[in-house]
């Protein structure tokens, strides 16, 4: 049997309601421009209490390899480094939080740039469901029955650019502002992030020391060790995007106090760890993608 070119590593935890949309939105159905044998979703349970069905994971993709780990820690950085191990392509795309939906031409651009370039480090960018920050909105009434109801205003999944529509970027302002050109703005993490198995491999993965629920700056750390690479090459996709659904995450769906307080705490437990204050790369970057549609496009004025 031939391996799969690309191994996407999904981490869930007691997401029996967000998951099975994130899982779909992976699928050889969904996708565009990519096929069941190029890739495998190889999805975590880190621990959780209940568990996804199996029933449910055989009828959403027939390339989901599943895997529930016992009693893991709270941290997701053992939970991707367990679904690294299984991988069995040479490129790696990793998700440390399984309430995102893709849009429907990520891993077809995402896998492109690793023909091209010889050690591509790929972002996606991400978005928030709903009429704003989830750190804001949660506490103004938007809940799960108000996304369920935008989700199936838009006719999700028959168009998944349409996601742009009801949804707004994390990167945005005090007051719902978001950021000039934001397709352009320097990210400093990706939950869709696509790297090359091997350059996973020589940085060792995910630092586990990073042991706070959610994983705290795991993710950051994750990033900027690749972009440190002597070969690393940054793209961030155009046009193309994940979106974050409700499920009471560690710092998406608490206040933006909480959020902040939290980011305080993630910057002292990385000067802990690595013994230097946390940094945002400043490597070039390259662009890559499309403007799929209107509100997409929107986001390339400066207004």
């Amino acid at each position: 049997m031939t391996a799969p070119r690309l191994s996407v590593v999904v981490v869930v935890y007691n997401m029996g309601r967000a998951a099975p949309r994130s899982l779909a939105a992976l699928a050889p159905a969904y996708q565009q421009g990519i096929e069941a044998v190029d890739y495998e979703i190889i999805v975590v349970e880190n621990g959780s209490d209940a568990p996804l069905s199996p029933q449910v994971l055989a009828n959403l993709a027939p390339n989901i390899r599943y895997f529930h780990l016992q009693d893991p820690p709270p941290s997701p950085a053992h939970a991707i480094n367990f679904g690294a191990s299984q991988a069995r392509g040479e490129v790696l795309a990793v998700m440390v939080d399984g309430a995102h939906m893709l849009t429907p031409g990520v891993l077809r651009y995402g896998l492109d740039l690793f023909d091209s370039l010889a050690n591509p480090l790929v972002i996606t960018m991400a978005f928030f469901l709903g009429p704003g920050p989830q750190f804001e909105t949660v506490f103004e009434g938007y809940d799960e029955a108000r996304e369920d109801q935008l989700l199936a205003d838009i006719g999700w999944p028959a168009d998944g650019y349409r996601l742009f529509e009801i949804g707004v970027p994390y990167r945005i302002e005090p007051g719902g502002v978001r950021p000039k050109l934001f397709w352009f703005v320097r990210q400093f993490e990706s939950n869709c992030l696509f790297m090359r198995k091997a350059a996973f491999e020589e940085i060792g993965g995910c630092e586990e020391r990073f042991d706070l629920p959610g994983g705290g700056i795991m993710l950051p750390d994750l990033y900027l060790r690749l972009t440190e690479l002597p070969d690393s090459q940054i793209v961030q996709l155009l046009g193309e995007a994940s979106f974050h659904q409700l499920h009471g995450g560690t710092s998406t769906n608490v206040s933006r106090a909480d959020q902040k307080a939290q980011w305080q705490q993630y910057l002292a437990q990385y000067e802990a760890v690595r013994g230097k204050p946390y940094r945002v790369s400043q490597n070039p970057i390259r662009y890559y993608g499309h403007m799929p549609n209107e509100h997409a496009r929107q986001l390339m004025l400066t207004g």
